[in-house]
């Protein structure tokens, strides 16, 4: 293992600040730009390492005691800035984002990251997905490893959220996921692969969520995709009313759909004389959306890729929202919205390398940046929601 003590600069996107030693870049984690730390190196990549911090030889002022119990270099992955006054995460938040669209997006922002709601920064996560050892104990996987914490306070879940799941023996290799829905009602569900297909068991509650958002509800699978955060859905959705101002009559193009959250939002503006297309490739969440959007004759749920959907197309959409993965829409998504002539787009990110890609991409196409908002969702975590509008 090799030792370094380095002075840690500007932070970088995926949680790291940027130091150098011999003329190489280290990408130092657990650890404030302008600190003295000591680190081992976790990862030789010949022009840069990776490292992480084992010691702190002069702070920051922006460090405090972490929030997290269980995070850090030797602990669980789970909260990789809980170190932080959280004021100063968000600023950092901030400019790696500003960061990343300048060098990839060829957009110049130097907005704030803001806190999605007053809930703080801690016990705002209701949906967690834990891992199962050898041993039959459950835990939190250490960052980019196959190792688990078996503590289970992490500061970001509901208070109780994880209580008796320490005590339980469970199927090694299996998943548990855990929520705690709308209602305040606990469920847990054991998951397990076996050859190609995933068996699934009720522990606790049922295998279905209530979750609501607006004055609509829905029936999510404990294994299905919801908002981690308690508050996104209610955030996300009235931001999508506010940037997409679609009228009566109009046609809306929901992509990466998933349940049918913005589906919603946008077949209220667009009422029963409009339409809106909704498409997921999961058919999990497309039956969800089905289900709880029954009341909308409006709105259609296609269960298929986005390109087959919008290949398929023959009407013109007034506006589309996207919400891709992680990796984000890309080059062939975002050609097939500008030959479709969609003059307003609202595009949804919470990776900021690919979101400013993507906003590179569009501006290629004639589409200018009318607003960016970025969201402070996963407190404790170097992780944000960005959300641009865009017109043509």
């Amino acid at each position: 293992m090799i030792e370094l003590t380095l002075t840690t600069g500007a932070p970088a996107n995926g949680g790291s600040c940027v130091a150098r030693h011999d003329g190489r870049v280290v990408f130092v984690r657990y650890a404030l730009p302008g600190e003295r730390v000591r680190v081992r190196v976790t990862a030789d990549r010949g022009s840069y390492c990776h490292a992480e911090t084992l010691e702190v030889l002069e702070a920051s002022d922006d460090r405090i005691d972490s929030l997290c119990p269980i995070a850090g270099a030797d602990g669980s992955g789970c909260c990789d800035l809980a170190f932080a006054q959280p004021e100063a995460a968000r600023a950092l938040k901030a400019e790696v984002v500003g960061n990343q669209l300048a060098r990839l997006g060829n957009y110049q922002w130097s907005g704030v990251a803001e806190a999605l709601s007053e809930a703080g920064p801690t016990g705002w996560r209701t949906r967690v997905r834990l891992g199962v050892g050898d041993d039959g104990r459950v835990g939190f996987h250490r960052y980019h490893s196959d190792e688990l914490v078996t503590e289970l306070n992490c500061a970001q879940l509901l208070t109780g959220m994880t209580d008796g799941l320490a005590e339980t023996d469970w199927p090694p290799g299996a998943h548990v996921h855990v929520v705690v829905d709308d209602d305040a009602q606990r469920h847990v569900v054991c998951s397990m692969r076996q050859g190609r297909r995933t068996s699934t068991e009720v522990i606790e509650g049922s295998y279905q969520a209530l979750q609501r958002a607006g004055r609509r509800s829905w029936r999510v699978p404990v294994t299905a995709f919801w908002q981690a955060h308690r508050d996104a859905a209610d955030c996300y959705s009235s931001l999508v009313s506010e940037f997409a101002q679609a009228g009566h009559g109009m046609i809306a193009w929901d992509l990466y759909g998933g349940t049918g959250v913005f589906a919603a939002a946008l077949a209220k503006a667009v009422g029963e004389s409009g339409r809106v297309v909704t498409v997921d490739t999961s058919r999990t969440a497309s039956r969800a959306a089905r289900a709880a959007l029954s009341d909308l004759p409006q709105v259609y749920v296609i269960n298929d890729s986005v390109r087959r959907a919008l290949a398929a197309e023959s009407d013109r959409a007034d506006v589309a929202v996207l919400d891709p993965p992680r990796g984000g829409a890309g080059r062939d998504v975002i050609n097939m919205l500008a030959d479709a002539e969609v003059s307003r787009v609202m595009h949804i990110g919470c990776e900021a390398a690919s979101f400013a890609r993507d906003i590179g991409l569009y501006q290629g196409h004639g589409y200018v940046v009318e607003n960016i908002r970025v969201f402070d969702s996963f407190p404790l975590t170097h992780h944000v929601e960005c959300i641009a509008l865009l017109t043509r």
